[in-house]
């Protein structure tokens, strides 16, 4: 395993100034990508939503939380994802983020620093526009998942994701076309998509710092 310290202090610094963004992001798009638009060309044109990056200790090491959503959910059915949603009107998207993850996960807002953002992306089969940000706890916080719209907690040591080799690929077929799309394996679950994009640039954020 990668040894990893975090100091939250010099990550929000990071966060705040230039970010490696889509050059992070596109090492995990599935080729063909599905499309060749990006957050900076459809603006305001999309629904904007906001995810949230949650970093916590746990055993001594910094781990990130990520949900399985379920298959009753509008968007994203069964898939793995940040906690995040929608935003409301008159809402910021760290409202929003942690709004979204107090419903989802129990996660209480209070316990939570919000460190900086990830840069937006775009999420074609959604028509999203979501935005990240990047959060601390000091301790590792008891979830409580919401069952209408979370069908499991995933808990990833970030150390891991660090490693040689932590990327896979594989051909799959989606929608009617084969990619070849590039994941993070974390056990059986498999983390692709607009969501492998959001951990890219953090992580590379991470070794930069590291």
């Amino acid at each position: 395993m990668h040894e990893l310290r975090i100091d939250p202090d010099a990550l929000g610094r990071r966060l705040l100034g230039e970010k490696p963004g889509l050059a992070a992001q596109l090492k995990m798009v599935p080729l063909p990508p599905p499309t060749t638009k990006t957050y900076a060309d459809v603006g305001n044109d999309c629904t904007q939503a906001a995810v949230l990056a949650l970093i916590y200790p746990r055993a001594g090491i910094p781990y990130i939380v990520l949900i399985r959503r379920t298959s009753t959910v509008l968007h994203h059915k069964d898939q793995i994802g940040f906690p995040g949603g929608q935003v409301e009107s008159g809402e910021s998207y760290e409202q929003a983020a942690l709004r979204e993850a107090e419903e989802e996960i129990g996660l209480d807002p209070s316990s939570v620093r919000i460190l900086g953002p990830l840069t937006p992306l775009y999420v074609f089969p959604s028509h999203f526009c979501v935005h990240p940000l990047v959060a601390i706890t000091d301790s590792a916080p008891i979830f409580l998942p919401f069952p209408g719209e979370v069908a499991g907690i995933i808990e990833a040591p970030l150390p891991d994701r660090l490693d040689p080799g932590a990327v896979k690929r594989e051909t799959w077929n989606i929608r009617g076309a084969d990619r070849e799309v590039p994941f993070y394996a974390l056990g059986p679950d498999k983390v692709w998509g607009a969501t492998a994009m959001i951990l890219a640039e953090l992580l590379d954020i991470m070794r930069a710092l590291d």
